[in-house]
């Protein structure tokens, strides 16, 4: 993921990875803390995660000028992810 999150950064230089790799790391948890199925979509190379991560980064390194924008397409993904299958386990928690 840091080497897609530096790309949508437009970063090639290794100065800034851990910072990078740190909010990566922040995404993750965020998205798990309001129940995205990080683990197993890690694993499967999910797209959908991949992006939202991205994302978050984006709008997180720095100071971009478009930061209300990139906060609301993060939300507006993690909107998709939780009304999708296969990205929660609520439907199995609540019985359906």
């Amino acid at each position: 993921m840091l080497e897609a999150a530096k790309v949508a950064l437009q970063i090639t230089a290794t100065e800034y990875d851990e910072e990078i790799q740190d909010l990566i790391d922040a995404a993750l948890l965020d998205l798990k803390s309001r129940g995205i199925l990080v683990d197993s979509l890690v694993e499967a190379e999910d797209k959908l995660l991949l992006q939202a991560v991205k994302t978050y980064v984006r709008a997180h390194f720095g100071s971009p000028s478009d930061y209300e924008r990139l906060c609301a397409s993060y939300e507006m993904q993690l909107c998709h992810m939780m009304h999708a299958s296969g990205y929660t386990d609520w439907g199995e928690e609540a019985g359906g």
